[in-house]
């Protein structure tokens, strides 16, 4: 009978369901475990995670800050290329006009120099034509005036006289000449 009564309780108490004292401790201890964690770990881990929150929001908004600083400052940037781009083109055309204009005044001085030179070398040829040609009149009045002395067969010693007949000879001489040019 005993053993009728044991299994009779074994039968009645199963052992998946624990006794009613062990889940009313059970329960107690769950209720002030809840508690502590309800009163304590719970606005710590609330205060924490706000924290981290905050954290991470001002980190965005850092964030963002700063790639509109990096976007402002990539756009003055581009500006101040374009701007500097700009300024090196208008100083390419100003050099390359400031070089024409060089060019141009060097070209007009080398042209003018060129004429200066022509002149002056003509002006001295001339100089040594005329110079020649009054050469020549002496030494060919001072022949003629032998060779028409000796032909007249008198002394033509007086210069009028003799400037006359050198004169008149270079003129006929002149004339002879521009003749041979003309039918030639």
């Amino acid at each position: 009978m005993q053993n009728a009564l044991i299994i009779a309780a074994e039968e009645t108490h199963n052992p998946l369901i624990p006794p009613v004292y062990d889940i009313v401790w059970s329960l107690v201890a769950f209720v002030i475990i809840f508690l502590v964690f309800w009163r304590v770990v719970t606005p710590r881990i609330t205060k924490m995670l706000d924290e981290r929150t905050e954290a991470i929001e001002g980190g965005i908004k850092k964030a963002e800050a700063a790639q509109e600083q990096a976007a402002a400052a990539l756009e003055e940037y581009n500006k101040q290329l374009a701007e500097a781009r700009a300024e090196a083109s208008r100083i390419r055309e100003q050099a390359r006009a400031d070089a024409n204009a060089i060019g141009n005044e060097l070209r007009e001085q080398a042209q003018a120099d060129a004429a200066r030179i022509a002149a002056n070398a003509q002006a001295q040829i001339e100089a040594e034509r005329q110079s020649a040609l009054q050469s020549l009149r002496s030494e060919v009045g001072t022949l003629a005036l032998d060779l028409a002395s000796g032909v007249i067969g008198e002394s033509l010693k007086d210069d009028a006289k003799s400037n006359a007949v050198v004169d008149r000879f270079l003129a006929d001489l002149e004339a002879s000449q521009a003749e041979k040019t003309g039918e030639h």
